[in-house]
């Protein structure tokens, strides 16, 4: 604990008891409960004034029995050390902090500096603290804790904003998921009415099929019924001129055979059909994921980006090349790294790979339609705008290969940027 400053010249004739006695210095803790007691000593690590009793409880309890005490002799002709080091090592307990390695950067008691400290440089902090708040040291530490705070804040408000993104994806993550459920449902349902209205028309055809055959036998049948009985009658009644016309009649109807027609047509018809499952779909029920989570590749960074008020202009670089045709017109650009960029060259339909460490152009590509727009997509991707072919391409960095192009609707010519997906 450091020492505050107090001195003991601060308490005399401070307190005045209103009692029958008047003391220079009074007991505190005797005077908290009341009770008005002339003060013999005084704890430096306290600052406060004790009894005689008080005073020799104080150097006994295992809390304070190390503590820096002053009799009243000493108190009364003495003020406190300002230099005096109070603060207790952790690892040696009873030990004062007294010093510091300037090796290792550590503070150290007299037990650390004997077993581990001793061909180390090491400051005697009593010679070394006077007038350390006037340092330059001083300031440095309370700007650096500032700067620390400063960093604190910074992360604390990036991990509230990260807390809200997080919200915001597991929403967006759980109405996709919602959203592709209910595209696979409403599919199947068509699928579904549509192998059923299949069924229920080959339902149909093959009941009208049914009725046809039993409406053809329900009707042969009558006739045969009615001509055999109008055969019988007219030998019963002996009319054989009209007997012999009914039998060629019937004998006619029956070559006919309609019956025959009949069970060709019920033959033909399938009444055992079944439901093949498409394999595809079957398989869906045997899969174990219903989807993935894409993750980015790249970690989110913790540090905190530079805030500027002003931009200053600090040099020109010519970035014209021996195969350029025409003059330069820059209308992109991309950091690939801490020292190259690549460029939008439109006029002559290029990409060029700027090194800023030797101001040079060290590496270009031309294209077979003028670029406009460029980003960077990480790891080692850059895309690219092609306005007149409306399409956006994405290349390589390491030799500017085109990998694929993508079709856009509307206008592409804005640059563009773009987020690496896992």
């Amino acid at each position: 604990m450091a020492v505050s400053g107090r001195k003991i010249s601060d308490f005399h004739g401070s307190i005045s008891r209103g009692s029958a006695e008047d003391f220079d210095q009074c007991c505190e803790p005797c005077l908290a409960l009341g009770q008005h007691k002339e003060a013999h000593g005084l704890c430096v690590e306290c600052q406060e004034y004790f009894c005689k009793n008080c005073y020799i409880y104080h150097q006994q309890i295992k809390a304070t029995k190390h503590h820096q005490l002053l009799d009243k002799e000493n108190m009364e002709n003495n003020s406190v050390d300002l230099a005096v080091c109070t603060e207790e090592y952790h690892i040696h307990k009873n030990e004062i902090v007294k010093f510091f390695c300037t090796n290792h950067e550590a503070l150290g008691c007299t037990d650390c500096i004997t077993l581990n400290h001793r061909v180390c440089k090491i400051d005697y902090i009593p010679d070394k603290c006077a007038g350390i708040g006037d340092r330059d040291e001083y300031k440095e530490t309370l700007r650096e804790l500032d700067q620390k705070l400063n960093d604190i804040d910074a992360v604390i408000k990036k991990a509230t904003l990260q807390d809200k993104e997080i919200d915001s994806s597991y929403d967006h993550v759980v109405t996709e998921i919602v959203k592709f459920r209910k595209e696979i449902n409403d599919r199947l349902d068509q699928l579904q009415m549509k192998i059923q209205t299949d069924a229920d028309k080959k339902m149909l055809n093959d009941k009208q099929t049914v009725k046809n055959v039993l409406d053809t036998c329900t009707a042969v049948s009558s006739d045969i019924k009615k001509f055999k009985s109008s055969l019988q009658d007219s030998k019963t009644s002996q009319q054989n001129g009209q007997l012999y016309i009914m039998i060629k009649q019937a004998k006619n109807k029956i070559k006919l055979d309609k019956l025959k027609t009949a069970q060709e047509s019920l033959d033909q018809t399938s009444i055992k059909y079944t439901f093949q499952r498409n394999k595809e779909l079957e398989n869906l029920t045997k899969q174990d994921i219903f989807g993935n989570l894409n993750l980015p590749t790249t970690k989110v960074s913790l540090e905190t980006k530079k805030e500027f008020d002003t931009l200053t202009h600090s040099g020109d670089i010519n970035v014209r090349t021996n195969s350029d045709v025409t003059e330069c017109s820059i209308t992109g650009c991309a950091v690939l790294s801490n020292n190259k960029l690549v460029l939008v060259d439109k006029n002559n339909k290029k990409l060029k790979v700027l090194d800023m460490s030797s101001k040079a152009v060290t590496k270009e590509k031309t294209l077979d339609s003028v670029p406009w727009g460029i980003a960077t997509v990480p790891p080692d991707h850059i895309a690219a705008t092609i306005p007149k072919k409306k399409e956006i391409w994405l290349m390589e960095t390491r030799k500017l290969k085109i990998i694929c192009r993508i079709p856009v609707k509307g206008k592409c010519k804005e640059s563009c940027r773009a987020e690496a997906k896992a």
